[in-house]
């Protein structure tokens, strides 16, 4: 068994509110793990749109997300936590005045409190929709993200998609593979228009090789990948290709995943708090940023610093009773 992290603090979420929180628990000297699914800290901001410009920060006129992110990185390096990132909770469990989390990886904290920063939920890879369970071959050829580019040195790689990642990486990948095959179901990409003309300036090349309009049809290989099968959607012919890496980059779903299991109260799927403390319907778990509800709540980065910094207090007082909290 894994030995037990002991904390002041969990933020299950590493977008900009649960940034946020580690600098509130900071000023009170309390120690914080992060928790996130994403391989990055920065949620939504850093994953989905960091080129988005963010209005309502008081004090700057405009930043993009991932700027955002960034200054929000800056203003806590001063203080203590822990980034614990490409992991999710999935368990929750009591113990007297404590509360036990489990990770999927299998790492264990012990603490007072829980701060659920999860914005909408979770994010998960979307997986191949005509693939019975491609987690089978996980991290034995089949990966969702790019956490090691080493992994890729000198394979035969498949690409599946046709947003900003898939052409991003079909580009840089094509660097070190020995080949790169971009597959997409259709001639027609999402991503930025001068990354699609160098992807198909390989493809004259000889470097890259595209299949659309294509869609996996199989999976080959036993205990690891050793080939794909592809669908025309026009002919309907099916050709089978060696490979040794394939990378699905179909997006993110959004979803509450375990929080279901919490037996935390949730009105519309969303987690119904006490808007004195923003505590859950269980003592020592907070919820704030998009993932709470409350009457008259607003789905805005400044209300979960808001909900944040009162929620911090009663923290405080869980792990120091009697003593005033310091305001500073």
């Amino acid at each position: 068994m894994s030995e037990i992290i002991k904390t002041d603090a969990v933020i299950i979420g590493a977008g900009p509110v649960g940034l946020f929180a580690i600098f509130e628990l900071g000023l009170l000297d309390m120690k914080a793990h992060l928790i996130d699914i994403l391989d990055k800290p920065g949620g939504q901001c850093a994953e989905l749109y960091p080129e988005k410009p963010i209005y309502d920060i008081p004090g700057v006129p405009f930043q993009t997300a991932q700027e955002h992110v960034d200054a929000l990185l800056k203003q806590i390096e001063p203080f203590d936590y822990d980034l614990n990132l490409s992991q999710r909770v999935q368990t929750i469990s009591k113990d007297g005045d404590f509360w036990i989390l489990e990770t999927n990886e299998g790492n264990k904290f012990r603490t007072k409190n829980i701060f659920i920063a999860a914005g909408a939920g979770s994010f998960e890879p979307r997986r191949p929709p005509n693939i019975e369970n491609p987690d089978l071959f996980l991290n034995k050829g089949v990966t969702y993200a790019v956490r090691n580019m080493d992994q890729y040195k000198g394979k035969e790689v498949f690409i599946f998609g046709g947003g900003d990642s898939a052409l991003d990486w079909t580009v840089e990948l094509s660097k070190i593979a020995s080949h790169v095959s971009l597959v997409h179901r259709r001639d027609q990409f999402r991503g930025a228009f001068k990354t699609e003309q160098e992807m198909r300036d390989l493809v004259k090349s000889g470097k890259v090789s595209l299949f659309t309009p294509h869609l996996i049809n199989e999976i080959v290989g036993d205990k690891k990948v050793t080939g794909v099968k592809l669908k025309n959607f026009e002919t309907l012919e099916i050709s089978e290709h060696s490979a040794d890496e394939l990378l699905f980059l179909f997006g993110l779903n959004k979803k509450l995943g375990p929080i279901l299991d919490w037996e935390i109260d949730l009105e519309d799927k969303k987690i119904s708090v006490n808007t004195t403390t923003f505590e859950t319907s269980k003592k020592g778990i907070f919820a704030v940023g998009d993932i709470n509800h409350y009457e008259g709540k607003l789905d805005l980065i400044l209300c979960g610093f808001h909900e944040t910094t009162l929620a911090v207090q009663e923290a405080f007082k869980r792990i120091n009773p009697g003593e005033r909290v310091p305001f500073g």
